[in-house]
């Protein structure tokens, strides 16, 4: 019999092929001769990723090739595949071997747009009827891949998987042809520059920043006023307040007037005095986004280039599949990791007490691990030399993670005082660290320190209850805080649930089902569309919505497309036909309908709009064209750089944003543009590396920008 394994792209083909013997390279396929696993002959070939693709909508229709409103809706009847023409010639190979075999070993990676790579490949190569097994496995070390293929699956139970990628591929294509048009056709008829590319999840995210940027905007700061004092006891002193806050002077005055009290000194007595032992157990073993919520906090890396990373050892063998969701691992994955306890701290140079050697359900439950596991560290242990310091963080991390859930708790001793003051009760809790446990494996951050700082500070002095103290009270003001943009690694948790923040880890492991937008596996890479499109800027990692993506915003409010927890309820729907309890057409009719509801209401929509449209064009607009200013050129702010609004004339007036490593702000600019100078800019790097300070000046006869530097 004839086997062919179909691998999702060259390195994941050699990976499989290092596990077998007699291996022979052909011209995009290996031959395998290893009768202890396959009886006869048998190939390994692969795919470059999506080797087949939808084709686009002129394909369909010569109308549709022109972007109209007149055009819209675009609905094939049914929609046709293509194999994109650099990567025909591999295509060729894999179809033949393909319709050649006897049986097919689906062996793309093991999830949902692995099971569509692969099913879309073997329909468009005519093999749909032939019999196929499945690769199901969670490292590619070569006793994994052994034992994958010891213990291959039936192919059709996969199906399902296929057809759930498959359901958000048309969809999305669906969504994207038609709203990405309509928008850009209805902005541009009022004035707005560009296209406007419009997705079923990328513009739900999108709308979840706009949402927390309006509320940063918007925000009035309030005073707020507090009870403050100085409480001092026999053995020492230490401060407490009352619990509630108000909302003027006058009613923190009235409060102490109605408990016969003044600022300044009284007598009280500590009325209760409460010590609790405290431990807080490990966190949870890493799923995708936690890993790159982590690393975003610790290291800035983008949720993008965690995945990059943690791909690049996956396929090195050091760790388990990455883009998973699961926080859990079996009782397998728990003994190979206990057997080898020894080797990851020699690795990370760290000693630990094991403490719960055995397996907890916390960390260890097979009936909660359904594709994937979590991301563990396999039994190959690295040099630290042999990776990049960016591939050392991510992998000390998750190993860091995973031995944690072998040591002790983190201990503290919890004071809770409370001094009563003729009835009005004052409260103060204090914390003291007695044990360290597994968060003596992870680094401390400055901000960390600082806490613990804050937390020895509320060492209180040793008392008892039914003591007199004199308390020294104080009226304190403060104000209220606007909530702060969102970093890259906190959207990827606002997506995960929804647009409800949730940074306690207690209250996320209570929730009975995570509805997100977007998956594990597509998130990063939906933040990266929202730069492409230049929608967000991310500075400072802080995450912001630009004058673009804000009007697209303004324009979608009020539509399903604005809504994240309607996109997380597709994204649980398209999760139930991977399941087999959803129907793909059934999606597709309620895509369509929500796109055709859209299609009618936008235009309305736009008419509301007018102020908005207005306040866009001024803040693209930046001033007159040095070229053509007298034709009426002006300068657009372009994305990557300033440009003329004449350009389709000829005008190739540009200025750059970014200048020997310096942005120029939009300010400096429109002093270029009206002949002077520029502030004086700091910090310009030359080709030789050399740092220095100018003024920035537009030279006319030179046609380009100068120096101007300081006198003396």
């Amino acid at each position: 019999m004839t086997v062919t394994v179909l691998a999702e792209k060259p390195s994941q083909a050699k990976d499989y092929a290092e596990a077998f013997q007699y291996v022979s390279k052909k011209d995009g396929y290996m031959e395998v001769n290893d009768n202890r696993f396959f009886q006869g002959k048998t190939y390994i070939t692969w795919g470059f990723g999506h080797l087949v693709e939808l084709v686009s909508p002129e394909s369909y229709s010569d109308s549709w090739k022109q972007w109209n409103l007149e055009s819209l809706p675009i609905f094939p009847e049914t929609f046709q595949f293509q194999v994109s023409k650099d990567k025909q010639k591999q295509f060729n190979v894999v179809k033949q071997l393909l319709k050649e075999t006897d049986e097919i070993i689906v062996a793309t990676d093991s999830d949902r747009e692995g099971e569509n790579i692969a099913r879309s490949i073997i329909k468009m190569a005519g093999a749909v009827n032939k019999p196929t097994k499945r690769l199901w496995i969670n490292s590619l070390e070569v006793d994994e891949i052994q034992n994958g293929f010891k213990q291959l699956k039936d192919g059709n139970n996969y199906i399902s998987l296929y057809k759930e990628a498959q359901t958000r591929q048309l969809s999305d294509w669906l969504v994207g042809m038609n709203a990405s048009r309509l928008y850009t056709l209805l902005l541009q008829q009022n004035g707005m520059k560009g296209a406007f590319s419009v997705g079923r999840v990328q513009t739900a995210t999108l709308y979840l920043l706009y949402k927390r940027q309006r509320e940063i905007e918007n925000f009035v700061s309030k005073p707020f006023f507090e009870l403050i004092s100085n409480v001092c006891v026999k053995n020492g002193s230490f401060d407490a307040k009352v619990k509630t806050r108000y909302q003027t002077k006058d009613d923190a005055i009235n409060i102490l007037d109605s408990h016969s009290l003044s600022s300044g000194e009284n007598q009280g007595t500590i009325q209760q005095v409460t010590k609790e032992q405290k431990k807080t157990k490990a966190p949870r073993l890493h799923s995708l986004s936690t890993l790159q919520a982590t690393a975003n906090k610790n290291w800035k890396y983008s949720p993008s280039d965690v995945l990059k990373i943690a791909q690049s050892l996956y396929e090195k063998k050091l760790l388990s599949y990455p883009r998973t969701d699961s926080h859990y691992i079996t009782d397998s994955e728990f003994g190979y990791l206990k057997s080898h306890l020894s080797n990851y701290q020699s690795c990370l140079n760290v000693t630990v007490d094991i403490v719960y050697p055995e397996a907890r359900k916390s960390y260890v439950d097979g009936t909660k691990v359904q594709e994937h596991y979590a991301i563990i560290p396999t039994k190959q242990v690295p040099n630290k030399q042999d990776l990049t310091d960016k591939e050392w963080d991510i992998y000390q991390e998750v190993v860091a993670r995973t031995l944690a859930m072998f040591a002790g708790d983190y201990e503290y001793e919890e004071t809770k005082v409370e001094v009563d003051v003729k009835g009005l009760c004052f409260e103060r809790t204090g914390k003291v660290k007695q044990a360290k446990g597994w968060k003596a494996l992870f680094a401390e951050k400055a901000s960390d320190t600082k806490n613990e700082a804050e937390q020895d500070n509320t060492l209180l002095p040793s008392m008892k209850e039914g003591e007199s103290c004199n308390v020294d009270i104080d009226i304190s003001e403060g104000k209220t805080k606007p909530s702060r943009a969102y970093t890259q690694g906190q959207l990827i948790n606002v997506m995960k649930h929804a647009g409800k923040e949730i940074n306690d880890e207690a209250l996320q492991q209570t929730l009975k089902q995570n509805e997100g937008i977007g998956t594990e596996a597509t998130r990063a890479s939906i933040i990266d569309t929202l730069k492409k499109q230049q929608y967000i800027e991310i500075r400072k990692n802080k995450v912001s919505v630009t004058k673009k993506g804000e009007i697209l915003c303004q324009a979608v409010e009020g539509t399903i497309l604005a809504s994240p927890e309607m996109t997380a309820k597709w994204e649980t729907y398209l999760h139930k036909i991977g399941q087999q309890k959803g129907s793909q057409e059934q999606f597709i009719v309620k895509i369509k309908e929500m796109l055709e509801s859209l299609i009618d209401r936008a235009p309305e929509k736009m008419k509301t709009l007018e102020p908005q449209f207005q306040e866009a064009k001024e803040a693209i607009e930046i001033g007159k064209c040095l070229v053509c200013g007298e034709k009426g050129g002006r300068i657009e702010d372009k994305g990557k750089f300033y440009g003329c609004t004449r350009y389709k004339d000829g005008c190739t007036f540009t200025l750059p944003k970014n200048f020997l490593g310096k942005t120029i702000s939009k300010s400096n600019t429109q002093k270029l543009l009206q002949g002077d100078k520029t502030n004086l800019i700091k910090g310009f790097k030359s080709k030789k590396g050399n740092i220095f300070d100018a003024y920035l000046r537009y030279d006319d006869t030179e046609q380009k920008l100068i120096f101007q530097f300081q006198k003396g």
